[in-house]
């Protein structure tokens, strides 16, 4: 068949294999050239998978894009993998699950959510425990967040229809191959497309994602606690030790940890600078402070350039001067914390305890407190906050005054807040 042929591009062998033909000689092929070039005008040379996709929002916010572009079989058989692996992924990164665990997950693991509150629901997966335990593991269940519930539907769902209750959940282990074609295909253009982070090298595997929420649990008061529940170790020195290290394992646990609470307090200072040069300025009670502090960082920057205009105001160089206001920034809910001076913590007066050399994060009123600040990444938590309110001062009778004066008085600074949050943004 020449180049120029209109049919040259057009897979007529498969064509013939649906009409039930092994083969499709010449002559026959002459005789059904004028149907296959009117059905090639008509339905073009597009791939059959996937002509028409649904819109998405892109992972980084920047608009929305078809989920995937069209397919052939096998890309789409690639692409069906990829998500497979994704949901696997995203089960073991939000609940902590060792693989062994993930291997016993089974079709309808997904318990039905329990309501706990108005609005409030708790997903559990159900699994069984390998790790110390007799020849067959003991049942166990998960407490999850609702993405890990969800991405275990997800890997439901793509088992097909013919599966049923029981079925395992992971046809093949999480071996290197499924996680390196993952990460090819994260760092492909379809996953630029949709606005992915891209996978850097390196070695990864199922521990190296349990170890690492491991160390995001312990970034929270009580967090070395809580990762001993959720991870279900038997003793806290196991959590402590997580880093499974002879010689100071603990110690080295818990520098870890600091090391990146430091980096994530850096980071995050930077943000709000670079947010506050571009004219987006934090509101609260501390916000004057931080703000005199960045114009100290200004000035501070103008004097260098001054003394040699060849050199401007690196990242590392403004990384330098934010160092150390960065190890005083802790972490509330609907806050910011700059722990400079402890005699100020209103949360330390509260407690009576004016010595102590960390704020009590869970007795703050950044409303009132002159160390804290709020930003648009808080603004989420205080218009939940006043939705809640008002919800529930609606549904309080007349008769108890007292109880709605007290909620509206509430309301009214969550209100406050939330107003001078937009009007910094």
């Amino acid at each position: 068949m020449a180049k120029d042929d209109p049919l040259a591009k057009v897979n007529v062998y498969a064509l013939a294999a649906e009409a039930g033909r092994g083969e499709l000689p010449a002559a026959a092929l002459e005789q059904v050239r004028d149907q296959l070039e009117r059905a090639l005008a008509i339905v073009g040379l597009e791939k059959p998978f996937c002509r028409a996709a649904d819109l998405v929002e892109r992972a980084n916010g920047q608009g929305q894009v078809p989920w995937s572009t069209s397919l052939f079989e096998r890309e789409l058989r690639t692409l069906t993998g990829v998500v497979r692996t994704a949901s696997h992924l995203a089960v073991l990164a939000l609940s902590g699950m060792r693989h062994s665990e993930l291997l016993e997950m089974h079709v309808g693991c997904r318990i039905p959510p329990i309501e706990v509150g108005p609005g409030l629901n708790r997903y559990k997966l159900a699994s069984r425990v390998v790790k110390g335990k007799p020849l067959g593991g003991v049942p166990d269940e998960w407490v999850v967040v609702w993405e890990a519930y969800q991405a275990a539907g997800v890997a439901e769902a793509l088992l097909g229809p013919e599966a049923v209750t029981g079925d395992p959940l992971l046809s093949s282990p999480l071996g290197r191959t499924r996680f390196t074609t993952f990460r090819q295909w994260v760092n492909s253009a379809a996953g630029r497309a949709l606005g992915l982070d891209p996978i850097p090298a390196g070695p990864i595997n199922a521990r190296m994602l349990r170890r690492t929420l491991a160390l995001e649990i312990a970034y929270r008061p009580g967090g070395l606690l809580a990762a001993k529940v959720q991870l279900k170790h038997l003793s806290v020195v196991t959590t402590e030790g997580y880093a499974n290290r002879p010689g100071g394992a603990q110690a080295k646990f818990l520098a870890e940890v600091n090391a990146e609470e430091t980096e994530r307090n850096q980071d995050l200072l930077l943000t709000e600078y670079r947010h506050y040069q571009e004219g987006r300025l934090p509101s609260g009670p501390g916000a004057r402070d931080l703000l005199s502090f960045f114009a100290s960082v200004d000035g501070k920057l103008a004097r260098t350039a001054a003394q040699d205009p060849n050199v401007l105001g690196s990242e590392q160089e403004v990384r330098a001067l934010l160092a150390e206001r960065a190890e005083v920034l802790h972490l509330g809910v609907a806050n910011y914390c700059w722990f400079t001076d402890p005699s100020r913590a209103l949360c330390l007066k509260l407690a009576g305890t004016p010595n102590a050399t960390k704020p009590l994060i869970g007795m703050c009123d950044s409303a009132r407190c002159p160390q804290a600040t709020h930003h648009p990444c808080h603004r989420p938590v205080w218009a939940e906050s006043v939705q809640a309110k008002q919800v529930f001062i609606g549904s309080i009778s007349r008769t108890h005054k007292t109880e709605r004066t007290r909620l509206q008085a509430a309301l009214d600074r969550d209100m406050k807040v939330l107003a001078a949050i937009d009007a910094s943004m």
